[in-house]
This record gives structure tokens, C-alpha cells and sequence, in this order.
């Protein structure tokens, strides 16, 4: 079952259960998801999916520091309780201790020790582990092991 799929099933449970947060949380990330179907001109795949719903989850977080700076709890209240939502259809992310094994191991594969070679590791880290880590945290981390 695809990830649209499972989404437009609980959609319809959560509508059914009259579970307001969760129904508009799905309803956004639906809409996300036609959206970057038009934009391709074709069916998404598994990773350009959870790609879609990641970037929701993003901007959730960035709305959330917004309405913090602006003294608006009870809107990132709901926020919050969107990303809880989305969070469930995701996979789930390395921890920093776990990331900084697959970093080092990048690094060792490829050889690489000064700070330049930062794109080479986050590339490699990245499409061997896509969804599974944050990026940040693996520039991050990255620039740590790398003197």
C-alpha cells in the first residue's frame, strides 16, 4: 500500500472518529501530495513520498518557531500536534549516536580528512540513508570527525 494510500484510509477513519487535528494534519499532507504529483506529471514513488511529507513536517517546525517569537502558543500548540501526526508515516530517524557511526563509516569508506571533503561525506550519507537521518545533524557531525 502506498504511502497516499494508507494516508486517504486514515483520512477517512479520522473524519469518521471526528478527530478535528488529525483530519486537517492528513488533509494538508494529501494536498502536498497531489501537488508534487502535477509538478512531476507522474505517479511518486516510496522516497519522493516520505520526501513530500518530510518537507511538511519542516515547515511545521518553522511555523512553530515563528509563532513562539510571536507569543502564539496556542498556534503552535496545533502544530505540534500536526507534526505528532505526519511523524507516524515517517521513518524513523537515526539517533545522533547511530548517525555519527554511519558518518565515520563515510568517512573511512571514502577516504577523505579535511573539512572540503564535507560534501562528499553529506552525499554519500544522505542517498545511502534518505528519511533516516537529518541532514543538519550529519553536516554536523560531519564537520566534527572532519579536522
Amino acid at each position: 500500500m502506498s504511502l497516499m494510500a494508507k494516508l486517504q484510509d486514515d483520512l477517512k477513519e479520522a473524519m469518521k472518529a471526528g478527530d478535528v487535528p488529525r483530519r486537517e494534519a492528513l488533509r494538508m499532507a494529501i494536498s502536498a501530495l497531489k501537488m508534487k504529483k502535477i509538478e512531476l506529471t507522474r505517479e511518486l514513488d516510496a522516497g519522493q513520498e516520505i520526501a513530500v511529507v518530510q518537507k511538511e513536517v519542516k515547515k511545521r517546525h518553522e511555523a512553530i518557531e515563528q509563532f513562539v517569537a510571536g507569543k502564539r502558543e496556542d498556534l503552535a500548540a496545533r502544530e505540534r500536534a500536526e507534526i505528532a501526526v505526519l511523524a507516524r508515516y515517517l521513518p524513523k530517524e537515526l539517533s545522533e549516536a547511530e548517525a555519527r557511526e554511519i558518518v565515520k563509516a563515510a568517512i573511512t569508506k571514502l577516504g577523505v580528512s579535511t573539512k572540503k571533503d564535507l560534501g562528499q561525506v553529506m552525499k554519500a550519507v544522505l542517498a545511502e540513508h534518505k528519511g533516516k537521518v537529518d541532514g543538519k545533524l550529519v553536516q554536523r557531525l560531519a564537520n566534527e570527525l572532519l579536522a
